[in-house]
């Protein structure tokens, strides 16, 4: 019986030594890593990714930095997105175009989702970092082609 516990004791703590080799270590705010955010995005906001690699399958978490007035036209996703807001004034609305009367303003602790195909877009009136969560691979697909940074 000693034997059986001890082989399910060095089992487990082989087990937690990979978890451990798999995890990230913890970061505060002040030491991520900023770079421009992709040309699919309107220019003006820099990302940090946290967890994962969006451009993969698999989970992500990723953090979208804005300047005050930064506008997403109306788009979607091919998989759900989750959004929290982590300081500052983000606008988010569901529809085809941005209509600034349709949103609901969020501040920090604020949170929306969006379902896969769900048709959304936003707008920040401070300067606004958002979290966002979901399922890789990220894409985007704006609503009017003509609102596509990256075609432009």
């Amino acid at each position: 019986m000693l034997s059986r516990l001890l082989a399910l004791a060095f089992v487990l703590a082989g087990v937690n030594t990979a978890i451990a080799d798999d995890m990230k270590m913890p970061i505060n705010s002040g030491e991520l890593k900023w770079e421009a955010a992709p040309p699919t995005l309107p220019k003006g906001a820099d990302i940090a990714v946290l967890s994962g690699d969006p451009s993969k399958e698999g989970l992500f978490v990723l953090r979208l930095r804005m300047p005050s007035g930064y506008k997403i036209p109306a788009h979607n996703h091919p998989t759900d997105e989750g959004a929290t807001v982590i300081s500052g004034n983000f606008h988010i609305g569901m529809g085809d175009k941005l209509d600034e009367k349709k949103a609901i303003e969020l501040t920090a602790g604020g949170y929306a989702e969006a379902p896969a195909k769900m048709n959304h877009y936003g707008w920040t009136s401070s300067p606004s970092v958002v979290q966002i969560h979901g399922q890789g691979p990220l894409g985007i697909t704006y609503v009017n082609p003509a609102d596509d940074p990256s075609k432009k």
